[in-house]
This record gives structure tokens, C-alpha cells and sequence, in this order.
């Protein structure tokens, strides 16, 4: 049997889609989908199962808020307990020649003293003490190590910046859609995205190629939260920063917006620092 493909997380909208572009491509000669339920929609040419592993691993199963996972201490042992799973079992499978692992720039942190943008080289100022994007430094720290242990094995981390698209559902894109935007006063953070064809269409070169190491993955260019903000053609309310936090966790409750506590603060901060274009 020729190339045989690993998918995890296809129950979600990113896994499932770059299940169903590999198993349309003729390089892939099977397409096996894992996650902890099955897929809601059907995705013709992969077959799904609980447990299996072969010569390329695509690792897609982190989940980014607690309300996809039903909480945050699901979340936590979805993301890392997971992953420790799945590279244990790869460490045991001597077919296993590839990884590649969906992660986030969310793993640099944000904060005053971070630089304009970050290179795959630099280390966190202002390093994530919770949430998603925690999980997701413990995420590729046992990536780096199952990486020292299987040399053999072509390990592809990519740091994506925030994702977007018609089709992709995030806390991101919610928030874009509220009628009324809050944002910080005094404040205009910058961001930066990835379309999700984009994005997946990446993550298809570094399964169908060979590119170890980590990348980041986003945008050629920045955009201003308030020039996003006035392509939605929505309004814009900025809120005292002392009033923004305790706002943004209200709407969260009231199940407007999955938003996070690290969400909050992300927003709140002087300036987004992001990633550099891959």
C-alpha cells in the first residue's frame, strides 16, 4: 500500500475538510479520519475509526474553547491528554514516517512588551497562562520531545494565525459577527489571519511533502481590528478597558459568543503582536 493518511479531529470543520481534499488527491491512497465522535456530516473516500495509525499523522483534534469540548476540563484532556495518546502511539508504530500538528501563534503569547512580529526562532515575553493557547504549548512540547525520540519520523509543527473563512466556525468569526463590536478604548489591535483554504491547502503540501520543523502560517499583511471591523460594515462600541473584561465574559454566558478568559485579554492588549508569514 502506497501513502496512507491519519486525519484526527474530522468531527470538526478543519479536520473534516482536509480529510475530504486528501482523499481526492491520487498521491493519498487512503484517508483514515479519528476523533471522539464521529463526523456529523458524511466525507465520502475516508474511512472512520477510534483507534488506528499509519505512515503519515495529521494531528487537528486541539480544540479551541470550552464549549466545543462541553468544558474546560474536557477541553484540557482532549488537547494535551490526547496528544500524549496519539504520539504513544506513534512512538509504537515503526510505520509512522510523518506528523504534521495543526498549533497556533496563539502559543506567543501577546502583550506590551512583545516585538511587531515573531520568527519561529523567538521565545514568548508574555507566555499563555491559560486556555487554548496553553494547551497548545504543552501540546508542542511533547511533539519537540516525541520528535528527539523518533528522529526518523518528519515531525511539521504550523503556528496558524487566526483562521477564516465562509465555512469555518470560531470564536473569532463570532465575534465579527455581532451587530454591535466591542472593542477596547484607546486601543487598535493588530491581526493577522489565514483564509481556511489557505490554511488547509498548507497543511496538504506538508502531508503530501516532507517540511520538518515549525512554521508559522498566516497573511502576507496585518490588518487594524478597526479596519476589520469596517469590513463587516457592523458597528463599533470601544468600552473602558475596566468595563471590556466583565462585558466580554457576560455575552459569553449568554451564549452570544464563546469567549474565553484569555480571548478577553487578548483583545484588551495595546497592540496584537503576531506571526510572520511562513
Amino acid at each position: 500500500m502506497g501513502r496512507v493518511v491519519l486525519v484526527t479531529g474530522v468531527a470538526r470543520y478543519l479536520g473534516g475538510q482536509l480529510a475530504r481534499i486528501l482523499s481526492q488527491d491520487p498521491a493519498v491512497d487512503q484517508v483514515l479520519g479519528v476523533d471522539v465522535v464521529p463526523p456529523k456530516v458524511n466525507l465520502p473516500g475516508m474511512q472512520f475509526v477510534r483507534a488506528d495509525i499509519r505512515n503519515t499523522v495529521v494531528h487537528m483534534g486541539v480544540i479551541a474553547t470550552p464549549r466545543q469540548a462541553g468544558g474546560r476540563a474536557t477541553m484540557k484532556e482532549i488537547n494535551v491528554i490526547g496528544t500524549m495518546q496519539l504520539l504513544a502511539a506513534c512512538q509504537r508504530t515503526p510505520s509512522v514516517k510523518a506528523l504534521v500538528v495543526k498549533s497556533t501563534a496563539s502559543v506567543y503569547g501577546s502583550g506590551p512588551k512583545a516585538p511587531a512580529l515573531f520568527t519561529e526562532e523567538m521565545q514568548p515575553r508574555h507566555a499563555p497562562r491559560s486556555g487554548w493557547a496553553k494547551d497548545s504549548v504543552e501540546v508542542e512540547g511533547y511533539v519537540r520531545g516525541f520528535a528527539r525520540r523518533r528522529p526518523d519520523v518528519a515531525v511539521t509543527t504550523l503556528r496558524f494565525a487566526n483562521f477564516i473563512g465562509p465555512g469555518i466556525d470560531t470564536a473569532m468569526t463570532t465575534y465579527f459577527s455581532l451587530p454591535v463590536i466591542p472593542t477596547v478604548l484607546g486601543f487598535d489591535a493588530r491581526l493577522q489571519f489565514i483564509h481556511e483554504d489557505d490554511g488547509l491547502e498548507f497543511v496538504k503540501r506538508a502531508v503530501l511533502g516532507s517540511y520538518p520543523g515549525t512554521f508559522n502560517v498566516s497573511g502576507n499583511d496585518i490588518l487594524m481590528l478597526s479596519q476589520a471591523i469596517r469590513r463587516t460594515g457592523h458597528k463599533r462600541v470601544a468600552l473602558p478597558e475596566f468595563l471590556f473584561t466583565p462585558f466580554g465574559r457576560n455575552i459569553s454566558r449568554a451564549g452570544l459568543i464563546d469567549f474565553t478568559t484569555e480571548q478577553v485579554a487578548f483583545a484588551s492588549f495595546l497592540a496584537r503582536r503576531e506571526v510572520s508569514v511562513a
